[in-house]
């Protein structure tokens, strides 16, 4: 097994000869230990449901083997981050790009999914196809806000790292978005007033 990842909240290991990745949420020295270990386990279950609820969608996700405790067994995708990709491809292929991340996303809202963690490093581009993973910070919400919070999420993601093509990209994921999802119109009006409250703080400061 090679560790692969670490993050503040897990690490993942990878295991080239079965194609697998496990995901492993590691233990947090300031919190009791048995209330960390609630914590990571059922941050565990709801990140599987996730996935396999995700993927019953029709969004390509990796396939869930095994979860148990504090870990997850789960298909190795490899491929290239859009994060990585997405400044660099012709103008063809970023639309493509950004029609599915949108059509995901309005997927998942409409379900009461919100990912939590929207950049442009957690879908990745394998054999042609767009994948979503990660979904550690994710929840079940129909509350417009947090899915205004989530769209906002991606604008940032775009804004600090793509700005180059944001103004295109983000117009085009807003206007699949509310082709998609029928709540799409109100979810963008709760996100620009989002976008304002940031704004005021940046002027205040």
């Amino acid at each position: 097994m090679e560790i692969i990842q670490r993050g503040a909240e897990a690490v993942i290991s990878l295991d080239k000869g079965k194609n697998k990745v496990i995901k492993e949420r590691i233990k947090k020295s300031y919190r009791a230990e048995k209330l960390d270990e609630r914590i990571r386990k059922h941050r565990t279950k709801i990140e599987t449901r996730l996935l396999r609820g995700a993927m019953s969608l029709g969004i390509l996700t990796p396939v869930v083997f095994d979860s148990y405790g504090n870990k997850i067994e789960m298909e190795y995708i490899d491929g290239k981050k859009v994060k990585d990709i997405l400044n660099i491809v012709d103008r063809k292929s970023r639309e493509f790009i950004c029609s599915k991340i949108s059509e995901y996303v309005a997927t998942l809202h409409e379900f009461g999914i919100i990912h939590g963690d929207l950049t442009t490093s957690n879908f990745i581009i394998f054999d042609s196809k767009i994948y979503l993973i990660d979904f550690g910070l994710g929840f079940y919400s129909n509350k417009i806000e947090d899915k205004a919070t989530d769209l906002y999420l991606l604008y940032n993601a775009l804004k600090s790292t793509h700005f180059k093509v944001l103004e295109d990209s983000w117009k085009l994921i807003l206007n699949v978005y509310k082709k998609k999802y029928k709540e799409g119109e109100k979810i963008i009006k709760k996100l620009e007033e989002i976008k304002e409250r940031g704004r005021y703080v940046i002027r205040k400061k």
